[in-house]
């Protein structure tokens, strides 16, 4: 219910603002009629939103072109860049929820681990950055920013090897919400006015924990085959 409520409130933001949100941005360049995209996506989001589990094969559908479509391109043009690999994952998070409520579990935790090891890598990339974020009154930022991208790259190395992998699932799924509680919403409530980029990443960090906790839901449900 919380993923389809997060779709649903893109979708509204994005037919009433008329452009890309958080949740689709950045787009090549080479598309064309990107106010056009942007409606479309909004009308995805809200669609599938309000339609779930039912238009979850639809979702997954779009949510795998965006990715060859408007997130591959980037990869290739800059491969040893992590912003282009980072949003990839972003998607893919997304992506693994879409695929898990249309009934492809199979694929869909594969598709979470690999982002969850993206994220990881992306944290000693861009270490100093992630520690900058640790709230102030934890100690030794550096080392908590190197210890939670050690803890991604363990959990979706073990959903990829099937070892731990529903611990792995919830435990990462925390580690989300915890950004989302302990970083963003921290700058979102603090007096004084807020940038496009704060609102972007706790509208999209609450996203993803939305989605890793359907992923972890997985591991509680019985075993469910993708019919055609």
């Amino acid at each position: 219910m919380l993923f389809a409520a997060s779709l649903v409130g893109f979708g509204i933001q994005g037919l009433v603002t008329g452009s890309l949100t958080a949740l689709w941005q950045p787009v090549p360049k080479f598309i064309p009629g990107v106010q056009l995209v942007a409606y479309l996506c909004a009308a995805v989001s809200l669609v599938c939103g309000a339609c779930l589990p039912r238009f979850a094969g639809a979702l997954f559908v779009y949510l795998a072109l965006w990715v060859l479509l408007c997130r591959a391109p980037f990869i290739i043009q800059a491969p040893l860049t992590m912003d282009p690999w980072e949003n990839c994952a972003e998607t893919a998070v997304i992506l693994a929820a879409a695929a898990i409520l249309s009934g492809r579990v199979q694929l869909g935790r594969p598709i979470y681990g690999v982002a969850m090891m993206v994220f990881g890598i992306a944290h000693f990339a861009y270490l100093k950055e992630t520690a900058s974020l640790v709230p102030s009154w934890l100690p030794a930022h550096g080392a908590w920013a190197a210890f939670t991208g050690g803890a991604y790259i363990a959990a979706g190395a073990a959903m990829l090897i099937g070892r731990l992998a529903r611990l792995a699932a919830i435990l990462s799924a925390a580690q989300m919400g915890g950004f989302t509680l302990l970083v963003w919403l921290p700058i979102i409530a603090a007096a004084g006015p807020k940038t496009p980029f704060q609102w972007s990443e706790t509208l999209i960090s609450a996203m993803l924990t939305i989605a890793g906790w359907v992923v972890a839901e997985s591991y509680f449900l019985p075993e469910v085959t993708h019919e055609t």
